[in-house]
């Protein structure tokens, strides 16, 4: 019996592996966001038919029509994979049914509690539940707290009567996408994968190596759910402390700017970090709690990550202060009723997305105590404000000069910086955006 249950898994593995590397194995992709549109143009472009999932008629029709949504996904990139028919997007759960391999990546947002909101991973493993076959891989990707695949995912799918690692292949392999890095995309940035059974991480990893050059397998779907957990915590912990530093330099009156560039001299055992007015995106402020939620139902208290969270989510608050403080200091004018123009309101450089930006926090602090705020960047034409939208203004001298200060909180490289110092009254510089600024440098206000 055990030598007949060791040859049907082996069989399993093998088919699907020599499907996999002779590109017969039809993709999908559940999620066709940051992660997963990136994901799929990779796969598509390596040979795979893939068929990308999603639950936005419009996003589907985009895609289908050759676009992208995408900061780091072109036009271009689409269109040629949607032009040789490598790859289609679709709303129809059902046609899950004829894959061979399905990537989830869905988003995993916080609840307003800061619990996590796995909903959207249930719905899409709810989809592949109703049409499951073997010889299927199925890999979760969206960050997640430890023990997800193992505890919430494999009981799901094994209701189907079919065994993960003889009949089907459950792994995770963390997301490490970077929206707006030139340099590490998803093709060139190492991936790591780890399965429910060492079967499950050998398909897993084989599979990724068509796309990936570099897979790293751990021992477990835990250990690989931790791997992102850690990379994103220690980002978090970082910039934390050094949003600190800054706030002690402030009161120190010291240049924070400096001092980190000062010890970014020494060789080893210090890598730096830079303070701003909050952290933003989909990963940095959200994925700690994640951790932080997994550990409160062990009776542990993850105080870095608190901390760190506690400190970062004031920033937007402090910026506020410091605006009070400049505008009073060289106008003697109230905040109440003062022009601000704001620059940059996505969440970093040069990319669109705005999703947790701290810009929004600081936009609506500063309408709450009745500044009239308008805003500028190049990546984003317009925002959901106040029951409706806000547009971008366009940069002019009049812009400039009706501002009682032009505070710079994204520090896009489309940006002249010696204008914008030029032109206006005073810039508060929240990124250090106006360090090579030679003229006019009195105007400038830093962090």
């Amino acid at each position: 019996m055990a030598s007949k249950k060791k040859t049907t898994k082996d069989n399993q593995a093998n088919q699907l592996i020599e499907k996999i590397r002779t590109r017969k194995a039809k993709v999908a992709v559940i999620g066709l966001g940051y992660v997963g549109l990136p994901l799929s143009v990779e796969l598509a472009k390596a040979g795979f038919n893939v068929t990308g999932f999603d639950v936005s008629k419009d996003k589907i029709k985009l895609l289908n029509s050759g676009k992208s949504d995408i900061d780091d996904v072109t036009d271009e990139s689409v269109n040629e994979v949607v032009k040789s028919g490598h790859f289609t997007a679709t709303l129809d759960p059902k046609l899950l049914a004829k894959m061979d391999t399905i990537s989830i990546c869905v988003p995993t947002p916080l609840s307003k509690t800061k619990d996590p909101d796995v909903s959207y991973i249930l719905a899409a493993v709810g989809w592949v539940q109703d049409t499951i076959k073997k010889g299927t891989l199925i890999v979760l990707e969206s960050t997640t707290y430890p023990g997800t695949t193992d505890d919430l995912i494999l009981p799901l799918l094994e209701e189907s009567g079919l065994k993960v690692g003889t009949d089907i292949f459950l792994a995770f392999s963390p997301e490490r996408v970077d929206p707006g890095n030139p340099i590490y995309t998803t093709k060139n940035t190492p991936r790591v994968v780890g399965g429910i059974t060492p079967i499950c991480t050998n398909v897993a990893k084989i599979f990724y190596e068509q796309t990936i050059p570099n897979i790293y397998a751990v021992s477990s779907t835990g250990a690989a759910e931790m791997v992102k957990l850690l990379e994103n915590t220690f980002r978090s912990v970082n910039i934390g402390l050094v949003n600190e530093v800054a706030l002690m330099c402030d009161k120190l009156n010291l240049d924070v700017w400096e001092i980190i560039d000062a010890a970014a001299t020494k060789p080893f055992g210090f890598m730096p970090f830079y303070p701003g007015p909050g952290l933003g995106g989909h990963c940095i402020p959200i994925d700690p709690h994640y951790l932080a939620w997994k550990l409160k139902s062990l009776n542990y208290s993850a105080r870095f990550i608190e901390l760190a969270g506690d400190i970062n989510s004031h920033m937007p608050e402090y910026v506020v202060e410091r605006i009070m403080d400049i505008l009073n200091r060289r106008f003697a004018r109230a905040i109440n009723k003062s022009n601000i123009l704001v620059m940059g309101v996505a969440y970093k450089r040069n990319i669109k997305d705005i999703r947790e930006s701290p810009s929004l926090d600081v936009m609506k602090l500063l309408e709450d105590k009745g500044a009239n705020v308008q805003y500028n960047d190049p990546f984003v034409p317009e925002i959901d404000w106040n029951e409706g939208k806000q547009k971008s203004k366009k940069l002019t001298p009049a812009l400039f000069r009706k501002a009682h200060l032009t505070v710079i909180l994204t520090d896009h490289s489309q940006y002249d910086y010696q204008s914008i110092v030029t032109q206006s009254k005073v810039v508060f510089d929240c990124r250090h955006a106006t360090k090579n600024v030679s003229k006019n440098r009195s105007r400038i206000e830093l962090l």
